[in-house]
């Protein structure tokens, strides 16, 4: 298993550590899971897959600047 140091702003790691207790886990294994949903293409649903109406629903209409 691989050691990471992440700095989290304060008021996120409140968070965290809120849905972590609110999923009765650990802040760390809650990461891990939020990590491995994150990475898992059949599990993120908003995740774009390159075609144009992906960029739309995310809201990417706006004209590129000159």
């Amino acid at each position: 298993m691989k050691h990471v140091n992440l700095r989290l702003p304060e008021d996120l790691h409140d968070q965290a550590r809120a849905a972590a207790a609110a999923d009765d886990r650990s802040l760390n294994s809650w990461l891990i899971a939020v990590v491995r949903r994150a990475l898992t293409p059949e599990e993120t649903p908003r995740r774009p897959s390159g075609d144009a109406t992906a960029q739309a629903s995310r809201g990417n209409s706006h004209a590129p600047r000159s």
